[in-house]
């Protein structure tokens, strides 16, 4: 039976920006930028913006991994991190304020774990500071050794194998070499690493129950860092016979995921989950060392045991591998005040906060609100009404998709979205201009960049700007006109998420919906017809993922009997908020009948 989980916390909502606070005080080489609660940037005390005459250094995502990635900002390592909610990658804006705070003339390098989300934020944040004249590079690390040749688009997972290159990046940085030269050298560390972890235990995020997945006699192997299940759940097992399991994957010749052989030097990474004793963690490494050299003839150049990259309270360790050369250990080996390297720090404490940069040609001031001044028109008491009827359902359905989430991805689908439909809520009266459809629609995705993080949040930002981008081009906005840019808003979605139809996403539900939609108002049907009869379609589309094997996102991590008759929860919302509009809609034009 699931228990309520015990936390040391005050509100689940707090404990990354209170646990940020506690950082710095804790270490004066380290402060954070003042925009809580939607930035969450920790940085070095020491670098003033816009003359840091060395190549910056960024790394971050979602929060439950300390001390990653905070606790390796530091001379030597991190220039800045930037923290999400707990399992959460971190949304666009904060990366940008990490970007302008420390970056200088040298540039910046990013470096980014491999989860969808992950990607596209710190992507599009690339992007962005580019055209605002940037030199950027980014250098994605994939270290996950547990799972066999990856499905789909989604690739190996990014786990403690990137710490190792955060030090590798660090150092080169440090050192002053170029942005070209720090990012080779970064991606070569990428190359040259692999991981896989166990737990004993499951994860319990703050607020949440725990769950009950392992039984007491029961370990799992090779999962991830975000409380998803791994590739198999076995008996509980000695210390040795897991370690020899771990390096026997890690090694294997036949995925072939470490390009390392017999009579090659390696670097070798023991690292703590969050819940288990250092005790622990020694024994395994005690076992690891021997039989990498005795039985692999592998020669360890360095051993590093610790708690570095957790998964909140779980109980368990992985084992990261990278081959090492003359280049390699001497950045390993180069000094650092990062805090959780780890090394003490000290010198005079400054300021805890610096304020966050402004964007070049901000285009609203926080403070400025974009209510219409006249009475709602008819259509826009229409778009009311579904706006909010969309975002009240997806409240209702907020516990039903993290359970559903909690079986196939990291249990926080439903309090990610809830998070954006109770901002949407309280943004409408004030922000949105609903006799400006194409105004509206934008403001729905400034409201969901704030406030959601992570791949929900960015890939709902991206459509609907490209929702707007459609509708701005007309002066009236008719029926078919939404439909164009639904179909916008679909195709936008899926070039940059990467994920089509069958891929077990949110795109299951708009897909179908989109095309039914153009297909009936094609044929002549009313409007309000063709919306409820699309919104079938994107339920009927949602109900389908049960049966299908995922391409994209966490789900693609999972075994396919484990998703069997789970619905994707993403799927799940999209055609929740659908239906929900279609009804409203129906019911203000035409009342409750049929």
């Amino acid at each position: 039976m699931a228990l309520q989980g015990k936390k040391l916390i005050n509100n689940p909502d707090d404990v990354v920006m209170e646990f940020i606070e506690g950082l710095v005080e804790t270490y004066p080489g380290l402060q954070y930028l003042d925009g809580f609660p939607q930035i969450k940037v920790v940085l070095r005390a020491d670098v003033e913006r816009g003359s840091y005459d060395k190549v910056a250094v960024i790394s971050g995502g979602g929060s439950g991994h300390e001390p990653a990635h905070v606790g390796f900002v530091g001379p030597g390592m991190l220039t800045a991190a930037v923290s999400g909610d707990v399992f959460a990658s971190p949304p666009v804006d904060s990366i940008l304020a990490a970007i302008r705070a420390v970056t200088g003339p040298m540039g910046c390098l990013l470096i980014v774990k491999n989860y969808t989300g992950d990607r596209l934020n710190f992507g599009l944040a690339a992007e962005q500071a580019k055209s605002e004249g940037y030199k950027m590079e980014m250098v994605i690390v994939g270290d996950d050794c547990a799972l066999p040749p990856p499905r789909g688009i989604a690739g190996r997972r990014g786990l403690a194998g990137t710490i190792l290159v955060h030090k590798v990046a660090g150092a080169a940085a440090d050192a002053g070499l170029s942005l070209a030269e720090v990012a080779a050298e970064a991606k070569h560390a990428s190359e040259v690493v692999g991981t896989m972890g166990v737990a004993l235990s499951v994860c319990t995020l703050p607020g949440q129950v725990t769950s009950d997945r392992l039984g007491p006699r029961q370990m799992e192997l090779g999962l991830g860092i975000h409380g998803e299940p791994g590739v198999a759940v076995v008996e509980l097992q000695s210390v040795d016979v897991v370690v020899e399991h771990v390096l026997k994957q890690i090694l294997s010749q036949e995925t072939q995921y470490l390009p390392i052989t017999r009579g090659c030097n390696a670097v070798l990474l023991v690292n703590g989950l969050g819940a288990t004793p250092i005790m622990e963690l020694m024994i395994a490494a005690r076992k690891a060392v021997p039989e990498l050299q005795l039985v692999y003839g592998i020669a360890v150049d360095r051993v590093y045991t610790g708690t570095l990259m957790t998964s909140l309270d779980m109980a368990g360790l992985s084992i990261t591998i990278m081959k090492s050369d003359e280049s390699i250990l001497k950045r390993l080996d180069a000094p650092t005040k990062a805090p959780a390297w780890p090394v003490g720090s000290e010198g005079n404490r400054p300021p805890a906060k610096f304020p966050v940069p402004l964007p070049p040609s901000p285009s609203m001031k926080d403070d400025e609100i974009l209510a219409p001044s006249q009475e709602l028109s008819k259509q826009g008491c229409i778009l009311e009404a579904a706006i909010e009827a969309s975002a009240t359902e997806i409240i209702n359905l907020k516990d039903s998709l993290n359970e559903w989430d909690s079986k196939v991805g990291d249990g926080d689908c439903g309090t990610t979205m809830y998070r954006g439909a109770t901002a949407i809520l309280e943004d409408m009266k004030k922000r949105y201009p609903m006799n400006d459809a194409a105004g509206t629609i934008n403001e729905i995705g400034a409201t969901i960049r704030r406030v959601m993080g992570g791949t929900s949040g960015i890939l709902y930002d991206i459509l609907c700007k490209a929702a707007y981008a459609s509708l701005k081009q007309s002066s009236t906005v008719t029926a078919n006109k939404w439909a164009d840019a639904l179909e916008a808003s679909v195709a936008a979605v899926s070039k940059y998420g990467g994920a089509s139809a069958g891929y077990r996403t949110m795109l299951d539900a708009l897909i179908p919906a989109s095309a039914v939609l153009k297909q009936r108002l094609e044929a002549g049907d009313d409007p309000v017809t063709a919306f409820v009869a699309s919104s079938e379609a994107a339920s009927a589309g949602a109900e389908s993922t049960k049966q299908m094997q995922a391409k994209a996102g966490r789900s693609s991590y999972i075994a396919p009997d484990l998703l069997a008759s789970i619905p994707d929860p993403g799927a799940m919302a999209a055609a929740a908020w659908y239906r929900a509009a279609a009804l409203a809609v129906k019911n203000k034009l035409h009342g409750s009948k049929s």
